[in-house]
């Protein structure tokens, strides 16, 4: 029990000297080590009241110029939780009931003194539990809130990767027929550059819906080790634009090129969501400047998953000279859906987003802010060694090999079944369409023996692609299978198929990697090692064995 550990520190209003003697040597033989403040009047009460680290408040109901009603509505006041135990000698019972309902946690005559240390423990102990009730009821509250933020991020989850799939689709179309007309217009044509910048904003809309997905747990990062100075080169343009001309934006990259490793979109998410939480904090104008450096960590940073090991970190630092936060909006900075913008300007997954990426990376994150004095974000990564980062290998050029070969394409969105099968009838290959996998599946068992390699969507209403391809390898044991879908669902793709046989096409995609990825897939008989097919066009788009997922 607490008094039996550590002193009872209590609040004493008695002004009989002997009296309060008594009491203290009363606690002392019942071995109650006890740091009494002992008080007299209202003014030494209320003093001793406005401190804290007190348990316990003993009080006589007579003392000069005050009384013991007056001191517990005090108590009640300042301190509702706190036990208060008069001990008196000269009220009645009709007096100490009156002051129970008031809210005394007990009354003891002086004439019966002995009952004071009962009553002491049994009121600690109850004390206690009180305590461990209302934490337990605080952990149970808290644990409900993230249960419902969980519920929340779950949601958005779930609508960021229905919204990536058919964002994806629409992306392969544009991504394609734009390859088509650069393949159709000679060199030199005007409409030649309209058309580039067509693909271009593809490709970026392309990464952006990478972002989406892997927010959405539905597409595994891809980490890289690249220099960061790198990343602040690819976005400083696009930054310049987004926070205006009154907004003077500082870059200052680091001399000695630290590396990290991280997926190289996401740094560039990380950077988004802070200039324009930087933006937004300086309506009138000011200064942006980001900065990255290398340091030597010496103690882990505020904000962080797990404690960071102490050495060498590569540093990106965002500081903004706008309204800055008080205390009350940094405890809650990084919480899910937690936003002090206006409705409609925000959403509350930013920073938290930023938190994500940061701590998976291995790394941490420091803050400080004052209330019109601007905002600073330290972010650490641990340095990696850029040896180890892969090197890129070169994009193919040429045409991919033309082929002969019949393939079931199996795609519910007609604007990608029409492109793809206008690709692939150009390039020499017999196509057989169908809607969805049950139109396949009675297509191919007619024509089971002409079906070289089915080429299907993953997510299709009934009978979705993996369904589909693992009733056809029954049928023809032989069939090569190519999965495409606009996000990686591993529950669907990887499941019984053989991995020589199998290859999965991400979209958006262009035609001249699917046209290669096709011809890598039929081309795997002839592999002598029976290794699975490798495509010609890795990038970052490229096909990934469905075992890989």
């Amino acid at each position: 029990m607490q008094m039996m550990t550590q002193p009872l520190r209590f609040i004493h209003l008695e002004s009989n000297p002997a009296d309060a003697e008594l009491i203290d040597s009363t606690l002392r033989e019942a071995g109650i080590l006890c740091q009494p403040k002992r008080v007299q009047t209202r003014e030494e009460f209320l003093a001793a009241l406005r401190q804290e680290g007190f348990s316990l408040i003993l009080a006589d109901t007579t003392v000069p110029g005050f009384d013991g009603a007056a001191a517990l509505g005090l108590a009640r006041t300042l301190h509702p939780d706190v036990p208060f135990l008069f001990v008196s000698a000269t009220q009645g019972e009709e007096f100490a009931i009156d002051m129970m309902q008031r809210g005394a946690t007990d009354y003891i005559f002086k004439q019966r003194l002995g009952r004071l240390v009962p009553s002491i423990k049994r009121t600690l102990r109850e004390l206690d539990e009180r305590l461990e009730r209302r934490r337990a009821e605080d952990a149970l509250r808290m644990s409900e809130k993230q249960f419902r933020q969980a519920q929340k991020m779950e949601a958005v989850g779930r609508l960021a990767g229905g919204l990536a799939h058919d964002f994806n689709n629409l992306l392969t179309v544009i991504m394609g027929h734009s390859q088509v007309l650069l393949g159709e217009l000679p060199a030199g044509n005007p409409i030649r550059a309209k058309v580039e910048e067509m693909q271009k904003a593809g490709e970026r809309a392309a990464s952006l819906i990478r972002q989406l997905m892997a927010f959405s747990r539905k597409q595994p990062v891809e980490p890289q080790v690249l220099p960061l100075n790198s990343i602040l080169g690819n976005v400083e343009g696009m930054f310049r634009r987004l926070i205006g001309e009154d907004i003077q934006l500082v870059i200052r990259p680091d001399p000695h090129h630290g590396h990290v490793k991280a997926d190289p979109g996401q740094l560039e998410q990380v950077l988004m969501n802070l200039v324009v939480n930087a933006r937004d904090s300086m309506p009138n104008g000011g200064l942006l400047a980001i900065e990255t450096s290398q340091t030597e960590l010496a103690r882990t940073p505020m904000h962080h998953l797990h404690p960071l090991p102490l050495g060498h970190y590569v540093k990106l630092t965002v500081t903004d000279t706008g309204c800055g936060m008080d205390a009350e909006v940094l405890a809650h900075l990084f919480e899910p859906f937690f936003t002090t913008k206006e409705e409609h300007k925000g959403t509350g997954l930013g920073l938290s987003t930023v938190f994500g990426i940061v701590t998976t990376c291995g790394g941490g994150i420091d803050v400080w802010s004052q209330v019109g004095h601007g905002t600073t974000f330290d972010l650490y990564f641990p340095r990696a060694n850029p040896q180890t980062s892969a090197t890129r290998a070169e994009k193919p050029h040429g045409r991919p090999r033309e082929g002969s070969e019949t393939i079931l394409l199996v795609e519910d969105d007609g604007g990608v079944r029409d492109l793809i099968r206008h690709e692939l009838t150009k390039t020499g290959y017999q196509v057989i369409e169908a809607k969805n996998g049950v139109e396949a599946c009675l297509t191919a068992t007619q024509q089971s023996y002409h079906v070289d390699l089915l080429l299907t969507d993953v997510v299709m209403p009934g009978m979705n692609g993996r369904e589909l391809a693992q009733h056809l390898s029954v049928i023809k044991p032989n069939l090569r299978v190519l999965f495409m879908s606009g996000y990686l669902d591993d529950i669907c793709v990887n499941s019984g198929m053989d991995p020589h046989r199998t290859t999965f096409l991400q979209k958006p995609f262009t035609p001249d990697l699917l046209l290669r990825t096709v011809r890598a897939l039929l081309d795997s008989s002839a592999s002598p090692t029976g290794q699975p097919p490798q495509p010609h066009a890795p990038s970052e788009h490229s096909s990934r064995s469905a075992r890989a997922s």
